[in-house]
């Protein structure tokens, strides 16, 4: 292994460990895992590029391609969650859900 290889995947763990440190930080600021998970995943495709570049091997680009999976469908359920009116991709509050006094009276 040469000193680029060695450099790569040095900044390679650098860019993994902030992906985890800003995703915990955007989750903890904004409470939001619709916001956090973004940050996260984006930081770990980054890291699997530059572990990508360093050696050129199918083990590289199947967890590079493995992350871009996650990715997508990972932030598709998020905006489904969301928009089924749950905080987070969570169930929806039960606010929007209460029912019409005037219809369990009679």
């Amino acid at each position: 292994m040469g000193w680029w290889s060695g450099a790569v995947g040095l900044a390679a763990d650098v860019v993994t460990a902030a992906a985890v440190a800003m995703g915990a930080a955007v989750l903890v600021r904004t409470r939001q895992l619709s916001a956090a998970l973004p940050v996260l995943l984006d930081l770990l495709l980054a890291a699997g590029l530059l572990r990508l570049t360093g050696s050129q091997g199918w083990a590289s680009l199947g967890g590079t391609a493995a992350i871009i999976a996650i990715r997508k469908l990972a932030l598709a359920g998020v905006r489904v969650g969301t928009a089924r009116g749950g905080r987070d991709g969570g169930p929806p509050s039960r606010l929007h859900f209460i029912p019409d006094a005037r219809a369990t009276t009679r």
